[in-house]
């Protein structure tokens, strides 16, 4: 990953020598042949990433070579750092050169840039000399920009779509309408990469089991799991969490669940072939009923052990030729519906696809490259070629396609993938935090003044389309919302993290380290080399940090992300983080669902560089501090579901560069210190926006427009829970988003008419809308259109837990045109909805496709 390592530098001293401060002019000329001469290199960096497996010499160049840009950008990093220093303290520049203080640190600084040009003129050197490979002499027109990022503004590929295996889903499901008195055990056997899960999921999540089984469970098995994290999983899945109780309560707990229910568990990915564990559960298991277990499994013993008769055993074919192609066209084509459009790539496609030998892991993986490429002969051939040279050193086409999706990676995707190191087995990782760490770290290259966030979900699109993350949740408009490692790109990408000191087990020179359940105490020693410190736990885990751990958080003075969510301490944060000023390279802070955290530690003032501060679901913060309003830098403030916070502080107005804003509550009349929603029509760069509203001396008359005039506002999400008073309704009727909004969420909104302002005419660009809950009974008239000749150009539509909502599904249709998604439940008025059981637990209207052959 040394290119990515380069090219992460790059765009650091790019930014930093535009920004042009003062103490960077010091040594710009340093800085600016440091920046030439690994541009010069980075053209062949990107083929000494699959060149240095073969090659023993290459490889300790390469290990030096990252050492030292990594030493770079944290002498980039403490320039920049007392630039800030100087800027606060000094009021012209040229005084500094004459400061006494300074002068040993800048002579320092300038004595290790220096020494580290001499050793880049070296690296490269080696590589001519040893290698025989030509470094060019001038700096050609490769740069940290070539690596063009596509604009993805939703995920183009599919990944709901199944090929093939229609077959293996209705043989199951046959099988499973056969319970009888005993559980059913039913076994799906196969190698790596066969599509065992996908089938299994199918199956699992189509309507007609969703109606015959009355409880429902999904359990991943890890290969390091124990018997009490098993059953803990299963209760999780029947809602209870669990917390406190021992493995024997636990048993009880789950017979008692499902005690006179018909039930499915599918036990996933079982390796352990030592299943006294689940002769154990199994007995506590209630029999009759027609229930049945499901068994995904590479090993055809671990099945039989497990009591599935060979009867009930369905090992899945690979894909046959047609499959294998439709699979191929509907990822590498998914930007034309599936359809190849360029017959000149049939040919090297097929090629290609023969080499997946019916893999559909595999072949999802070199569709995705193919969709990121691209459509020139050229390109495909040598994509054809160096897929053919990994599978002449690693036989399993699985593993060759993966490692040809990483070596394709552009050079800031390296270091986003390898992020994925941290997280365990079956780990639900949130797009959210992906996106803050990778901002937090500088991975997500920012071009053209162009929002980091945005640029961020981008990233995440690009790893999703090339199939690297597997999808978990979405939103009802199937935007991706977290996501999973499939087990063999888990393993691929913490091989790669390992050689390339990314992550793994040597805790004392690691640059990220997860924190999961329990942490070791020689996890956290000195580390000057850490990057970053992030929570890991899976769904419905939390962290139990010792007095003794926590302590040591402050301790690795070059962090830039720490993600502490989901994590109980033994004392108050505000104490244990008393230190936390101290790392003044912090540029993300994630405290979400930690506790307890009644109020934020005064030091956190210092963290000057901070970008992204989360403290959603915090119920007990009680405030978030006025020095915030000081964070020049902040790009993400995120106080959602804090329950106990009441407003944010006077002059958030001053956040020039807030992007997202979520769980902001104006300031009351009579809250003089809190910020009122006036302040928002200064954020000219916010893009998301989550307002919660329960009064109407919130917002004054005078500040009903405050929003209209945001020229980034694409997301607004506006709840009304708990509130009172006719006067807001009065209120949020004259309220007016900008125009051109993208999303738009109304949470228990208390009028019966909508907002006047919800019309095709106000909201010309508005995709997706979502109604969830409160006492909307009608749309306003201006709702259909001016005399029907004005349309929504909505795509996506919720509509949920709204008990008196009556509308006619026709003339929902006439007005939307465009819309391919309705989600609804919970909704019993809505009977002319082509929505199964819209009162209750209800469904999804899908607009039909025209299918590929």
């Amino acid at each position: 990953m040394v290119d990515a390592v380069v090219s992460v530098f790059l765009e650091k001293l790019l930014e930093a020598l535009s920004e042009g401060s003062r103490v960077l002019i010091e040594f710009r000329d340093q800085f600016e042949t440091l920046q030439n001469e690994l541009q010069l290199m980075q053209c062949f960096l990107k083929d000494a990433e699959r060149l240095k497996r073969k090659n023993q010499t290459l490889r300790l160049i390469m290990v030096n070579l990252r050492e030292h840009i990594y030493q770079a950008e944290d002498m980039l990093a403490d320039c920049q750092l007392q630039s800030m220093d100087n800027d606060s303290s000094l009021s012209s520049g040229w005084l500094m050169c004459f400061n006494p203080s300074k002068i040993p640190l800048q002579y320092q600084t300038g004595k290790r840039l220096e020494e580290m040009i001499e050793k880049i003129f070296e690296i490269k050197k080696n590589i001519s000399t040893y290698l025989g490979v030509p470094i060019l002499s001038q700096p050609g027109n490769y740069g940290p920009h070539d690596d063009q990022i596509p604009r993805w503004s939703s995920p183009v590929y599919d990944h709901t779509k199944v090929v093939g295996l229609e077959g293996d889903t209705m043989k199951l499901k046959n099988w499973l309408l056969e319970g009888d008195k005993e559980i059913l055990a039913i076994g799906v056997v196969g190698m790596g990469g066969l599509g065992k899960t996908t089938i299994a999921q199918t199956v699992f999540n189509e309507r007609e089991m969703e109606d015959y089984f009355e409880r429902r469970i999904w359990v991943s098995v890890s290969q390091t799991f124990t018997e009490e994290q098993i059953m803990r999983s299963i209760l999780r899945n029947l809602g209870d969490a669990s917390i406190g109780d021992d493995a024997g309560q636990l048993l009880r707990k789950i017979n008692q669940y499902l005690l006179g229910k018909r039930f499915l568990i599918v036990m996933d990915d079982v390796w352990d072939g030592d299943i006294g564990w689940w002769s154990r559960i199994y007995e506590g298991l209630p029999k009759g009923n027609g229930s049945c277990v499901i068994i995904t499994t590479r090993i055809t013993e671990v099945a039989q052990k497990m009591a599935v008769k060979e009867s009930r055993m369905h090992r899945p074919k690979c894909l046959n030729k047609h499959y294998s192609w439709l699979l191929f066209r509907n990822v590498a084509f998914a930007a034309h519906g599936g359809v190849c459009k360029y017959p000149e790539l049939e040919g090297v496609g097929e090629e290609i696809v023969d080499k997946c030998r019916g893999l559909p892991l595999a072949i999802k993986a070199v569709g995705g490259i193919m969709l990121c490429k691209p459509p020139r002969y050229p390109e495909w051939k040598r994509i054809a070629d160096h897929f053919r040279d990994e599978l002449a050193e690693n036989d399993n086409s699985v593993m060759a396609s993966l490692q040809l999706s990483y070596d394709e990676l552009p050079s800031y995707l390296k270091s986003c993938f390898l992020c994925l190191s941290l997280y365990p087995e079956d780990c639900v990782i949130t797009k959210d935090q992906l996106v803050h760490w990778w901002i937090g770290e500088g991975f997500v290259p920012l071009r053209c003044g162009r929002s980091a966030t945005e640029a961020g979900e981008d990233c995440f699109a690009g790893l999703t389309n090339r199939c690297l993350l597997e999808v978990v949740d979405k939103t009802y408009y199937e935007a991706i919302d977290s996501c999973k490692v499939h087990d063999m790109v888990r393993d691929l990408v913490i091989d790669i993290a390992k050689k390339d000191a990314f992550s793994g087990q040597d805790y004392s020179s690691t640059r990220h380290l997860s924190i999961d359940t329990p942490i070791a105490n020689k996890q956290l020693t000195a580390n000057s080399k850490l990057r970053a410190l992030l929570s890991t736990t899976k769904t419905g885990e939390v962290n139990e940090i010792a007095l003794n751990i926590a302590r040591k958080f402050c301790d690795s003075h070059y962090l830039r992300a720490i993600d502490l969510s989901r994590s109980i301490f033994e004392t108050p944060l505000k104490g244990l983080l008393s230190q936390v000023g101290s790392l003044q390279h912090l540029t993300y802070l994630g405290l979400s669902n930690t506790h307890p955290l009644v109020l934020l530690p005064p030091s956190l003032e210092k963290l000057q560089n901070l970008q992204i501060l989360d403290v959603s679901y915090c119920q007990n913060l009680k405030s978030i501090p006025t020095y915030i309003v000081t964070f020049k830098k902040l790009r993400v403030l995120d106080a959602s579901h804090c329950g106990s916070l009441d407003f944010l502080p006077k002059g958030l107005g001053r956040l020039s560069q807030l992007e997202v804003l979520l769980g902001f509550k104006p300031a009351k009349s009579n809250q003089l210190e809190g910020c009122r929603i006036g302040e928002l029509k200064n954020l000219m760069r916010l893009r998301k926006l989550g307002l919660q509203l329960t009064r109407g001396d919130e917002i004054a008359d005078t500040e009903v427009h405050s929003m209209v005039k945001l020229p980034e506002l694409q997301h607004l999400s506006i709840s009304c829970f708990d509130s009172h008073g006719d006067d807001i309704i009065a209120k949020l009727d004259k309220f007016f988003p900008p125009e051109q909004l993208h999303e738009l969420s109304l949470k228990f909104y208390p009028g019966k008419i909508s907002p006047m302002w919800l019309n095709p005419i106000s909201l010309p660009m508005l995709r997706y809308l979502s109604i969830c809950s409160g006492n909307l009974c009608k749309m306003n008239r201006g709702f259909w259109g001016d005399d029907n000749t004005s349309v929504w150009r909505i795509e996506g539509l919720l509509l949920e837990s709204l008990s008196d909502f009556e509308e006619e599904w026709s003339k929902v249709k006439q007005v939307m045109p465009s819309l391919r998604v309705v989600s609804g439940s919970w909704c019993p008025e809505l009977v002319s909805f082509p929505i199964q059981d819209i009162g209750f637990r209800g469904g999804v209207w899908k607009k039909e496709e025209p299918e590929n052959l």
